[in-house]
């Protein structure tokens, strides 16, 4: 404790360091002789000086000598490294002490009364001096000034309930007379029983939030683990398909190559067979064209009996003229084996796709309520001209459909609806997906479902079956239908009808589309297989528009 007495002895109050070329003046406090200068500078020019600390006054200004004494001190503490403690010196946040000249220490009190805020070594007079013992010392505030009234500049002790404001004494007689008002400690106290009540629902919050995620970590996790998982797996199956697929490639090729070997010793054996007899001809040939040169009718007549019996022909048929196809016909099954296998591979990646993308975390993420929050999901969809009915026109790049007196003519096509007037997007919804659809007058019906639904048949139709579901749209009102049970809704008339879809989730919701939205039926099932946008129109003329919103 003695060395830090002689530590703060060394220090000048001024600038909280350690004494540079110290004096002492007739008070007995010390300070660097740049430093009181510099005050005694300041102070109003009356020839009357005080003491920066004690305040004592001195007339006429005091001769500065440096103390030597103090200076071989300082030294001395230097030498032995014996520093002064670094000051507590005030960083960005913190209340500053308004007395400290320089560099700030941290705020210790404030005074009311003063309206300012002191640390430790400037608030001792307030201990000390009975001058300070009616001050009101508070604890440090950044907000000093703003508790007092701005209008009559007194402490603000009052809280108007009224206009929810804290108030002076003098407010309360004038312009908030007459108005419920209480102390402001009372206020503060039930305020702050409110804050309490409010703090026990945050850290139910935050517990509920860090056990969610808590929750999501293991799940993060869980899914980084099963994804690896799947990959490794996935990539183990398509390597062995990928294998299957060589394997197979090989056996052909060795069963070409082995068909190939035996094809052409057979054509090589019977070209020996052909050459030979061929030489025997010619032979024979020239012996004849000699004969028929000769004079001699005895030597011709002697020999035309052997030279013109021709040798029996090697058993061979005749060779066709025409291209003969030969492997032609294992490329052609090779293509078909190949084609038959990629629409496997498509019709599965479907389900595949679907599965994957049905992984979800467990805290899904909340429906939309309003129609900006709807339009985040929103999907541009078309429809597919190869299921179109013949009654129906599509346009508007195939996003409008209108009913027409005559039929339409198009290709035949076994995705194509008979016997409604209907047509299916040309490609799957899943994840989430929002849609609107505009109709004229009449009716129609806006459905989804699933590609595999019939295309003939009154079971076809959407919503008569459990494949499809469909919301009837009609001037008179809505209904709902679903496996072949109808439904009747109520709700707002509107020439739009909004659709969304959360796959995963199993939602799908059908609003009616306004200035505002209104939902007309909400549907929660478990989805198995991608869906596609249907639309049914019923009377001629009738149209039903997938509305282009970005």
């Amino acid at each position: 404790m003695a060395l830090q007495l002689d530590k703060e002895s060394l220090c000048c109050s001024v600038c909280l360091d350690l004494l540079k070329d110290p004096v002492t003046i007739p008070c007995g406090h010390s300070y660097c002789i740049g430093c009181v200068k510099s005050r005694w500078d300041e102070e109003d020019p009356k020839e009357i000086y005080s003491c920066p600390h004690c305040k004592q006054t001195f007339t006429p200004r005091p001769v500065l000598v440096i103390s030597s004494l103090l200076a071989d001190l300082v030294e001395a503490l230097k030498k032995t490294r014996l520093h002064v403690a670094p000051a507590d010196y005030a960083t960005p946040g913190d209340v500053a002490c308004d007395f400290c000249a320089g560099r700030k220490l941290k705020a210790h009190k404030s005074c009311l009364t003063c309206r300012v805020s002191y640390c430790e070594l400037h608030l001792q007079p307030h201990y000390e001096s009975p001058a300070f013992e009616k001050h009101k010392l508070v604890g440090t505030s950044k907000y000093l000034q703003e508790k007092y009234c701005p209008r009559h500049d007194e402490v603000m002790k009052i809280f108007c309930r009224t206009d929810q404001q804290t108030i002076c004494v003098l407010c309360s007689l004038d312009e908030h007379k007459g108005h419920d008002t209480v102390s402001a400690a009372v206020e503060r106290n039930e305020k702050g029983r409110e804050l309490g009540a409010s703090r026990d629902k945050i850290q139910h919050r935050i517990q509920d939030r860090e056990k969610d995620v808590k929750v999501l970590q293991q799940e993060m996790e869980a899914i980084s683990r099963s994804a690896d998982e799947a990959v490794r797996a996935s990539e183990k199956i398509f390597n062995e398909l990928v294998g299957l697929v060589e394997k197979r490639s090989s056996a052909v090729t060795e069963e070409i190559r082995s068909q190939q070997k035996t094809e052409v010793l057979r054509a090589k054996e019977l070209k020996e067979k052909l050459e030979e007899e061929l030489a025997e001809l010619r032979k024979k040939d020239a012996e004849l064209e000699q004969l028929t040169h000769t004079d001699d009718h005895v030597q011709l007549l002697n020999n035309y009996l052997l030279l013109s019996h021709l040798s029996s022909s090697t058993d061979c048929p005749r060779l066709n003229s025409h291209p003969m196809k030969y492997f032609e016909d294992v490329i052609a099954a090779v293509s078909e084996a190949r084609d038959e296998l990629q629409e496997i591979l498509n019709r599965e990646w479907l389900k595949i796709s679907l599965k994957v993308s049905a992984v979800d975390v467990l805290l899904p993420q909340p429906e939309p309520k309003t129609r900006d929050e709807f339009l985040q999901y929103y999907r541009q969809i078309t429809m597919d001209a190869n299921t179109v009915n013949a009654g129906l026109s599509l346009s508007e790049d195939n996003r409008k459909a209108t009913v027409m007196r005559e039929k339409q003519l198009y290709c035949s096509h076994a995705d194509r609806f008979t016997d409604w007037l209907q047509v299916l997007s040309s490609k799957s919804l899943t994840g989430r997906c929002y849609w609107e659809v505009e109709r004229s007058s009449g009716g129609i019906s806006v459905a989804v479902a699933y590609k595999d639904i019939s295309r003939t048949g009154s079971e076809s139709g959407f919503g008569n079956n459990e494949k499809s579901w469909a919301l009837g749209c009609f001037d008179i009102g809505y209904h709902f239908r679903h496996n072949n049970i109808r439904t009747s809704l109520s709700g707002p008339q509107s020439s739009r009808v909004g659709v969304y879809l959360d796959h995963k989730a199993g939602t799908l919701s059908f609003y009616s589309v306004s200035e505002t939205m209104t939902l007309l039926h909400k549907v929660q099932t478990t989805f198995t297989q991608p869906l596609y946008a249907g639309l049914w129109v019923y009377w001629v003329g009738d149209t039903a528009q997938l509305c282009k919103l970005k």
